[in-house]
């Protein structure tokens, strides 16, 4: 514990990852490869539940109750206590609904989109490090793989505009390919920013050079979280990340008023499901990616055993800042949110890219 913040081991040598301390807890590892592929498959069967669960209390839930009351109105409260148990009644609701396919859908391209959209974000979280030992895999290029797997969700949204065979559809899937290259491109420029600042991609890294205080003043210690350190990075980061995973007041590619629902239009039952999962699961994901290279990942006040929980209470927070500008911000006009990304962000995220790389050269 470094200046009263909780900080597991995390250097390369010295971190036990998940599949390794179920192997040590099962026994899987002394079955060879097949024992470290079942402990691995362990593991990854935890965490992707892990966020599933956070993600079925987020969309039928917490988003209702967190819109109701920034808008002074009564959201879910009949089932259960504070209606938690609308959960249930909508995973029944929409499971136990027919799925209905358009007659000239591109099948298989109309099947295969949501579960690219969902499982692209489930491959992010696998080398998120979220404390207490709750850690996939700790690639040397870890921050370049997530955002790697995450921009297949492009492939996706894609892919259900243009199978569906609705006007619509095409126009939300357009959208949002637009949008995803014209924020995608400030988001990783802004997040090699923070790698110049910790000289590595490993996200293990990344979090254990924000571990040491960066001031102490009448006592207290003011972490080193790059948030702190580049407070300019960290906005550029967040407002790139909300255009990423379409919340307002960039949700141009679903526009309920404009494009009845953008690529998701034609989609109902378990198909609507998965991507309304994979939009929720994109939003935790961003929020990991935002607590692990900006906030210190899974540091906190209390022993290192508490890093999952500070871990899960930082991307509560960035989905209830989410939720926050839903409900306070307008929706910007297509044109204008281009204009933002290309004119705007773009031109910030180089100019503190370079402004970093000086800094850091002239302090080295």
């Amino acid at each position: 514990m470094v200046g009263g913040y909780a900080t597991a081991p995390l250097q390369n040598g010295d971190t036990i990852l998940l599949p390794e301390r179920i192997g040590e807890l099962t026994g899987l590892d002394g079955f060879g490869v097949g024992g470290e592929l079942l402990a691995t498959f362990l593991a990854a069967f935890v965490i992707g539940n892990l966020m599933l669960a956070m993600t079925g209390v987020a969309g039928p839930w917490a988003k209702r109750k967190i819109t109701a009351a920034f808008t002074d109105r009564i959201a879910v409260n009949r089932l259960g206590p504070g209606g938690i148990f609308i959960i249930l009644a909508d995973a029944v609701r929409l499971l136990s609904k027919e799925l209905v396919v358009p007659e000239n859908a591109d099948r298989p391209a109309y099947d295969l989109a949501p579960i690219v959209v969902a499982g692209s974000a489930l491959l992010g979280f696998a080398v998120i490090p979220m404390g207490s030992g709750v850690h996939l895999a700790d690639p040397e290029v870890g921050l370049a793989y997530v955002f790697a797997v995450s921009g297949i969700a492009s492939l996706g949204l894609v892919m259900a505009g243009y199978s569906s065979a609705n006007k619509y559809s095409l126009i939300g899937g357009l959208r949002a390919v637009a949008q995803n290259i014209a924020y995608e491109i400030p988001l990783v420029v802004t997040g090699m920013s923070v790698v110049i600042f910790a000289g590595t991609l490993q996200m293990s890294e990344i979090v254990a050079a924000q571990a040491e205080p960066l001031v102490s003043f009448a006592g207290l210690d003011i972490p080193r979280w790059y948030a702190v350190v580049n407070p300019f990075a960290f906005v550029l980061f967040l407002v790139a990340n909300f255009a990423e995973v379409g919340r307002n007041p960039f949700d141009t590619p679903e526009a309920p008023t404009e494009i009845v629902a953008g690529y998701q239009t034609e989609y109902s039952s378990v198909y609507f499901v998965l991507i309304y999962l994979g939009e929720f699961l994109h939003i935790f994901l961003g929020g990991g990616i935002i607590a692990t290279i900006f906030l210190g990942g899974p540091a906190g006040p209390g022993p290192a055993e508490l890093g999952i929980v500070w871990f899960i209470v930082k991307i509560w927070a960035i989905f209830l800042l989410t939720q926050w500008l839903r409900s306070a911000v307008p929706r910007v006009r297509i044109d204008q949110l281009i204009e933002i990304g290309w004119k705007g962000l773009l031109v910030l995220s180089f100019a503190n890219l370079i402004l970093t790389a000086v800094i850091v050269g002239v302090l080295a």
